[in-house]
């Protein structure tokens, strides 16, 4: 078997998400990295004092304890994996792994146990589940209660907030509290910020970019303590993953970052770094809260009770002996101004990346470190608005895309030789190596191949060729005697008159300078779209000729319908007169004249009638009782008059 054992895609709860990474087994330690954060756990193979194997949720895991009190937990493992690892920790670390069955009951009674820094609650002597107290935020007590609540992960889909556990009543002898107990166990490992004692030391109005504003820094042994007018943060050293000290592109100023997960919050705002910004003029004299003794016994010789010095070198001293991490610098990179950043923009905001040993890092807004084992390509992609800068494009594994936009063409060189340098996957590596000259990237807009600006020249040429033709057509016909001179001054004929060229040789030498790019023209454009005009003229009257035959065959078929019909109309004029004058022969047009003027006259007796009768009614209903000899006698003159000529119509018919 060989010195290491190596699993990929191996999984560690964080505070309710689960983290993949890779787990190596070594004869020295047992080292867990993260691919999310980058962050390193590392246990010295004399400190392990326990192993299990057990059935999970992801396969198979394993549970690792400290002589400490840590412990570890690892799942994703297969079941064939059980045999090597079994082995090889009894070889290296003398520690047998022994199997261990999950309680499947769904029990809700048990017994809490405190192992270091879990909390397993087990039901015959399996656990049933496992609570990392580092996870908790607070514990409150109540009458038989013990009420546990949890940090929360933004990467949790879902996240468990709290877990209530009944503790009966004490019947022992000791008279101790059985809630007070179980809950002191538990904040005695939980991770709940308290600020017990004294600060270390303060830095009074240290200037934050993120979040934005001015702070007073209390320093404590476990925690940060940002004070400022509005928010108060407070920032445990177990959740500082990195520190850099960044020198600004001015050489003036100095930034300090600390990168942080689970990030701090101010509403719904997430801050992964916090950034503080130093003048490298400020000077301070700090004096730790502490005896000389007590300092070198905790920092073992890496602080002093009393430092002076530089604002930023004291509070990047005090921070990596606190949180016991390194502070990353930049490497050996050298911009064209000899600085050891490069201006660029990211988003919507004005910012440095600074190429690192390990990866990049861009501040300040919003912050963004990429380390190189998480990048997956890089591109160097033209600038969208001017030849004079480019854009450097990463692209990370998770698929995930940052582009640093208008970086100076001068700073080509040395980023595309760091990035070769670092073996870095280059997404165009042919096209740009083929751009760049000897100084990195060529001074002339010229030397470089646009495909865009050939395109546009092309369709130039084509529109201006076809303006020419459309030109010279036009020129044909205009009354202009300049146009007429040129373009038919290339076909004149040698038997012209010589009056004409002496009329026309004094005209040749005042406009002798317009005449040289009218040649050019005339040699160019005229001689082609001629001889489409011919093709066009020959094509016009052969189309036109039959069109013309096909109209003369079209009027002469009218005109023989048109006749037919003239011819059909006159024979049927002629029988409608001879039957009309049949008709009127026979008298049947002077009846239908007596018959209408019967029915006229018959229509005006009637009225008349009408009208009568009605005047008689209303002389009736006037005086009915008196009728005067006059009346009674008109009254019979009318009605014989009446009777004689009904009897005259009788006799008519």
């Amino acid at each position: 078997m060989g010195d290491t054992l190596e699993f990929n895609n191996i999984h560690t709860e964080v505070k309710g998400s689960w983290n993949d990474g890779r787990l190596r087994f070594g004869k020295q330690s047992v080292v867990y990295k993260s691919h999310k954060t980058g962050k390193v756990d590392s246990i010295p193979a004399p400190e392990l004092s326990a192993a299990q194997w057990r059935r999970v949720c992801l396969g198979h895991g394993i549970k690792l304890a400290t002589g400490s009190g840590d412990v570890y937990r690892y799942d994703g493992f297969r079941d064939t994996d059980f045999e090597k690892i079994s082995v090889f920790f009894k070889a290296n670390y003398k520690v047998e792994l022994a199997e261990k069955d999950m309680c499947v009951k769904g029990w809700n009674w048990g017994t809490a146990k405190f192992t270091g820094s879990l909390l397993s609650f087990d039901v015959s002597d399996s656990p049933v589940f496992e609570i990392p107290l580092s996870s908790v935020s607070q514990c409150a007590t109540g009458k038989n209660e013990v009420t546990v609540e949890f940090h929360q992960n933004d990467d949790a889909e879902v996240s468990l907030m709290e877990v209530r556990f009944y503790v009966p009543p004490n019947t022992g002898d000791d008279g101790s509290d059985p809630v007070e107990a179980f809950a002191q166990n538990v904040l005695s490992k939980a991770d709940v910020i308290q600020a017990t004692g004294d600060a270390v030391c303060i830095f009074k109005e240290l200037q934050c970019l993120t979040p934005r504003g001015r702070y007073d820094i209390r320093i404590y042994p476990s925690f940060l303590h940002l004070h400022g007018k509005t928010f108060d943060y407070k920032i445990p050293y177990t959740t500082v993953l990195r520190l850099f000290l960044l020198p600004h592109k001015d050489q003036r100023q100095m930034f300090f970052v600390i990168s942080l997960d689970p990030p701090i919050k101010q509403g719904q705002t997430r801050y992964h770094f916090l950034i503080l910004l130093f003048s490298k003029d400020e000077e301070l004299s700090l004096a730790l809260n502490m005896s000389e003794d007590e300092v070198q016994k905790r920092y073992e010789g890496k602080l002093s009770k009393n430092m002076s010095g530089p604002l930023y070198e004291i509070v990047s001293r005090v921070m990596k002996a606190l949180v016991n991490r390194k502070i990353t610098v930049p490497g050996n990179f050298k911009g064209h101004s000899g600085s050891q950043c490069i201006t660029c923009a990211y988003k919507a905001s004005s910012g440095l990346v600074y190429p690192l040993e390990r990866g990049f890092i861009y501040v300040h807004k919003p912050p963004v470190h990429l380390r190189f084992e998480e990048i997956s390509c890089v591109n160097f992609a033209r600038g969208t608005t001017t030849t004079r800068s480019f854009d450097f494009e990463i692209e990370t594994k998770q698929n995930n895309q940052y582009t640093f936009s208008n970086i100076e063409r001068e700073e080509y060189g040395k980023l595309f030789d760091f990035v070769n340098a670092k073996k870095l996957n280059i997404k165009n590596r042919g096209f740009k190596e083929g751009m760049k000259g000897a100084d990195g990237y060529s001074d002339s807009d010229e030397d470089q191949h646009d495909a865009y600006l050939e395109r546009m020249k092309e369709e130039g040429k084509i529109r201006e060729e076809g303006d020419g033709s459309d030109g010279s057509e036009g020129d044909s016909g205009t009354d202009t005697p300049q146009l007429k001179h040129t373009a038919y001054d290339s076909n004149a004929s040698e038997s012209d008159s010589e009056a004409d060229d002496a009329d026309s040789e004094d005209e040749g030498k005042k406009k002798k300078p317009e005449k040289k790019p009218k040649k050019v023209v005339k040699e160019k454009k005229e001689r082609k779209p001629r001889k489409e005009r011919e093709l066009l003229m020959l094509c016009c009257d052969s189309h036109l000729s039959g069109l013309f035959d096909s109209a003369v065959r079209s009027a002469q078929c009218l005109s023989r319908v048109s006749q037919e019909w003239d011819r059909k109309a006159e024979e049927a004029k002629k029988q409608y007169e001879k039957a009309m004058k049949q008709y009127r022969e026979s008298g049947g047009g002077a009846a239908a004249s007596v018959t209408k003027e019967k029915k006229k006259k018959g229509g005006k007796v009637e009225a008349k009638k009408k009208t009568g009768g009605e005047k008689e009614t209303k002389k009736e209903s006037v005086n009915e009782s008196f009728k005067s000899k006059e009346f009674i006698s008109s009254e019979e003159s009318s009605s014989e008059s009446e009777y004689d000529r009904g009897s005259k119509l009788k006799v008519c018919d």
